[in-house]
């Protein structure tokens, strides 16, 4: 899974509409394109193709009054609403889950229900420990990694991952299930959006030919 696709929904969706330079600046503002591949380029090409796959809606409108060209701007479909919240329940019940694609699954965990966020936490923990489980047949971390020389640091880098992997979700289980955040169904959720006019200080103030359509 690429993480552009479901930041880009999601960042649509918390808007109701948006042009594409809405959904470049709250990207940038969440540190995006640090930690992803949600640079401006692939933003504006995302939400053309999923325009074209029906995932979104595309609504031209008027120039601005001051003479600026028109924008595009976009809404979710139910076809979309349906694909972005299928990508979160996967990225955040996958253990294998790129870094950037779990961290996007995060920053959008409150628009599901909390027990539904809960069980796929709980469904995350078992996959891990299967996947550890599956490791540890080969190889035995009590023994230490240099038993099958280098190569058994591979093995060692997984199971502590594996272990942190666990260790960390558990703790997201607890803090939720303790009463953090609020969920879909429970009011209204916290929006790291920016205000109209707002200045962001995150912008990495490169401009793109896709900012003004």
């Amino acid at each position: 899974m690429s993480a552009i696709r479901l930041l880009v929904l999601g960042a649509v969706r918390q808007h109701g509409r948006a042009h594409g330079y809405q959904v470049r600046n709250d990207l940038e503002y969440w540190g995006a394109h640090e930690w992803s591949n949600a640079k401006p380029g692939s933003i504006y090409h995302a939400l053309k193709q999923m325009a074209k796959q029906g995932l979104l809606l595309a609504h031209e409108t008027a120039p601005s009054t001051a003479g600026g060209p028109p924008r595009t701007e976009y809404e979710i479909t139910d076809k979309g609403t349906e694909e972005y919240l299928g990508l979160v329940r996967e990225a955040l019940t996958s253990y294998d889950q790129k870094p950037d694609v779990l961290a996007s699954a995060l920053g959008f965990i409150v628009d599901l229900e909390r027990e539904e966020a809960l069980k796929l936490l709980r469904d995350r923990v078992r996959s891990i420990q299967e996947w550890r489980k599956s490791v540890t047949e080969y190889y035995t971390p009590e023994g230490g990694p240099d038993r099958l020389g280098h190569i058994g640091e591979i093995m060692n880098l997984w199971v502590h991952s594996a272990d942190a992997g666990e260790e960390w979700t558990r703790g997201l289980i607890e803090r939720i299930e303790g009463g953090a955040y609020t969920f879909a169904g429970e009011g209204e959720p916290f929006r790291g959006v920016l205000a109209e006019g707002q200045a962001n200080p995150y912008a990495t103030g490169t401009r793109h030919p896709g900012d003004d359509r």
